[in-house]
């Protein structure tokens, strides 16, 4: 090779390194491959346009689930027409690229239309309302979406254990505020019979550990196993705050909940670090956030009834944290702004590899 072509080889792959994200040799998706296990994250409909995006969504993961797409607010924003254009865009994506789809969230207390929460319904009529909602949704993505997260967040945070008091519970509900859970087992029943084939999920924050609202959420899990209500799993959130992060309650936590006979998806998880006006973490906070990703995705892959480590969202570019903190906070995804991998991506590549002994 003559000395000028050898110089535009290596400045080419300079500029490559120093502005452009490196493709890792073995990504995500290749790493969870033999085993079946699923590495997913929550994707945002407007930015599959966006190259850098969805070239590394399409490489990295083999599950995604929408953001926003699917919650009422977007799906079902008039009382008497449905929306699917977001949605089906993300379903598309993911049919085109072999990727699962997860359903997030058929029932929750927060981004409701205000014909829905201003309507004055009562609890009869607003129980026709959900029935409908949660059939048309389900019954347009039939075959097509894998597993649902059916209710989400219904304990409260304030006192854990207890259920939230929410439209669908008791302002005014439909219909079952004082008998417990049993406004979540109607959900679970609609949506099975909408997709008897699909999983159904209950996902709550704050509950990865063996604490109050975990407990609570166990005893309700393990009555609707008694009692044959078609509940398949549970989804823990696991948004990590402080660095810190209770590892083995989180397994034992899990372990408990396999047990059952369900499954256990991580289904949000991102790791905020403290940064500077510009973004950008401490590289010793960087490396602890790597541990702890992979700690918590090995306690995952530990265990056979755990089969899915999800992030919100993958790139820092487009992550809640900074907003959520006033941009006090960031950096919490295993990807930067420029789609380079971080350590936490590292480390959950390890974790991943760990699922083909299991």
């Amino acid at each position: 090779m003559e000395w000028r072509a050898l110089v535009l080889v290596l400045a080419s792959a300079a500029f490559c390194m120093g502005f452009g994200a490196a493709v890792p040799e073995q990504s995500l998706r290749e790493a969870a491959r033999a085993s079946g296990f699923l590495i997913g994250t929550a994707v945002r409909p407007w930015a599959l346009s966006e190259a850098a995006y969805a070239s590394t969504l399409a490489r990295e993961f083999n599950m995604l689930e929408p953001e926003d797409a699917l919650k009422w607010e977007v799906v079902h924003p008039e009382p008497q027409s449905f929306d699917f254009s977001q949605a089906d865009q993300i379903v598309d994506f993911a049919t085109r690229h072999g990727m699962k789809v997860r359903g997030h969230t058929l029932v929750w207390h927060r981004q409701n239309p205000p014909w829905l929460t201003e309507g004055k319904y009562t609890s009869g009529e607003l129980a026709e309302i959900l029935e409908k909602h949660i059939k048309t949704v389900v019954g347009h993505y039939r075959g097509k979406v894998f597993a649902w997260d059916v209710v989400n967040e219904a304990f409260d945070e304030l006192h854990p254990g207890e259920l939230r008091s929410t439209i669908w519970r008791d302002q005014p509900g439909i219909g079952l505020a004082e008998n417990g859970s049993s406004y979540i087992e109607r959900c679970f029943r609609w949506t099975h019979e909408a997709d008897p084939q699909a999983l159904l999920f209950y996902n709550e924050a704050e509950a990865e550990t063996m604490n109050p609202k975990s407990d609570a959420i166990y005893a309700m899990v393990r009555d609707f196993r008694q009692r044959g209500v078609p509940i398949d799993g549970v989804g823990f959130e696991m948004h990590i705050a402080h660095l810190h992060a209770d590892v083995a309650s989180i397994a034992a936590n899990i372990n408990r909940f396999t047990a059952l006979g369900v499954q256990v998806h991580i289904t949000e998880m991102d790791v905020a670090l403290p940064v500077d006006a510009e973004g950008n973490a401490r590289a010793g906070d960087l490396q602890r956030q790597a541990d702890i990703y992979r700690q918590i995705a090995s306690a995952c892959v530990s265990h056979p009834g755990c089969t899915a480590t999800q992030t919100w969202g993958f790139t820092d570019k487009y992550s809640w944290i900074g907003s959520h903190s006033k941009q006090t906070e960031g950096a919490a995804l295993p990807f930067d702004r420029n789609y380079r991998a971080k350590p936490a991506y590292d480390a959950l590549r390890g974790a991943l590899e760990q699922v083909r002994s299991r």
